[in-house]
């Protein structure tokens, strides 16, 4: 029998208006009430936390557990539900998480990203030399989505991973149904289950022949000396594939938005390409892609913010609230690429679990920003904005299409 929650759901709806603010539900609560019971799908519910000094209070303790079988644990669509096979390391807590996330530091420090950059460029040239033929040869406008922003993530995670990048569109599709809101949940397992068995081909097929890339790595250097299995490298290879470019790829989309709609910022920019690095801190402060978490099960009773939160309780924390919490951010619902504190965003989370890929994403949207404002100074949509598909059914936001012309 399911237990209805009296609570009302977690807000994911973007207000009317302005598209890339955050559910305006979640400005109110962070006033009148910071930390509220929210109900859950499975009609169980949870803590909703929206201030941004409780939410790194919440991330930044380990009593808070990233571990989905935790008692308590809020589990949704992106979690997996009830099948936790191959979670990932993200899904769990220390000593575990830590030593699995050790066996793959090295591929994104900064020093070692930063070597990525020179690669990043040509990739993206080459797809914006793309864009430039198709409108050459006619088309009246380009879907930036499938041209650049869906194309640079995943054409280099793809070459870290070393995954075919033919069948990008594979794991793209994939990876879309798992992080939709709407679909039914035997679709989600569905395509989870899909995933993993090409995944798993992957991992065969790299054991049989390693290559030059962060799987193989793994196997020849962990899985051959018995400290991880295979199932645990074909863990590593969905965690790495799903972050690797969906979240980067909306960024895109929604940050070159966000340009078209700011002239003046634009130029800004275009004339002092310095600011680039600010500006994506800012952008990713501005848009917190991420609409429905992270989540945490408290493993010990735990007073935040003067609410007590027992032992066996959920939390989901709203990233994009905490990134407009005026408490922190000076008229945080400006875009201020000059923004002095932008870096202090929790958009990357914050904590021990904090985004292992984050120098690798900031390195993509500084690149390809960039070569955006230097390549298509007349850039704007080729819609109005009102006809723009925002992904409201998913659990990253952004735009499932952004046609443009120059």
């Amino acid at each position: 029998m399911t237990v209805t929650s009296p609570h009302a759901p977690l807000p994911v709806e973007p207000p009317t208006g302005c598209p890339f603010d955050p559910p305006a539900e979640l400005g109110r609560m962070r006033i009148e009430e910071p930390i509220k019971k929210i109900s859950l799908p499975d009609g169980s519910w949870a803590w909703l936390v929206t201030r941004y000094a409780d939410i790194r209070a919440i991330l930044g303790d380990t009593r808070f557990s990233s571990d989905t079988t935790t008692p308590g644990y809020p589990l949704s669509g992106m979690t997996g539900g009830a099948n936790q096979q191959n979670r990932g390391f993200i899904r769990m807590d220390p000593p575990d998480h830590t030593r699995l996330r050790r066996m793959v530091t090295r591929e994104f420090m900064v020093k070692k990203v930063e070597a990525l950059r020179p690669e990043i460029q040509r990739i993206t040239d080459e797809l914006c030399d793309a864009m430039q033929t198709a409108k050459l040869n006619g088309a009246d406008s380009v879907d930036l989505v499938e041209a650049l922003a869906l194309p640079v993530p995943s054409l280099v995670i793809s070459v870290l991973l070393g995954v075919p990048y033919e069948d990008h569109a594979v794991f793209q599709g994939l990876t879309g149904k798992l992080l939709s809101r709407t679909i039914p949940r035997e679709e989600a397992d569905a395509a989870r289950e899909e995933l993993r068995a090409y995944l798993d081909c992957l991992v065969t097929a790299k054991e049989a022949n390693p290559g030059d890339d962060i799987l193989s790595r793994l196997i020849v250097e962990q899985q051959q000396a018995g400290e991880i299995t295979h199932d645990d490298v074909i863990g590593f290879a969905a965690l790495l594939l799903v972050a690797g470019h969906e979240t980067t790829a909306n960024m895109i989309g929604l940050s070159a938005l966000s340009m078209m709609g700011e002239p003046g910022t634009a130029q800004q920019l275009r004339e002092d390409p310095s600011l680039i690095r600010g500006a994506v801190e800012e952008l990713l402060r501005f848009h917190s892609i991420i609409r429905n978490g992270p989540r945490r099960a408290a493993t010990e009773d735990i007073e935040i913010g003067g609410q007590l939160i027992r032992a066996g309780e959920g939390v989901v924390v709203a990233v994009p609230s905490a990134n407009r919490d005026p408490e922190t951010f000076e008229d945080p619902d400006t875009l201020d690429v000059c923004r002095p504190n932008a870096q202090h965003h929790v958009a990357f989370g914050y904590g021990i679990h904090q985004c292992l890929g984050q120098a690798l994403a900031r390195v993509e949207l500084q690149v390809v920003l960039g070569t955006l404002l230097r390549r298509f100074p007349t850039m704007r949509p080729a819609v109005p904005i009102e006809d723009i598909p925002f992904r409201t059914d998913m659990a990253i936001y952004g735009c499932h299409e952004l046609p443009v012309t120059w």
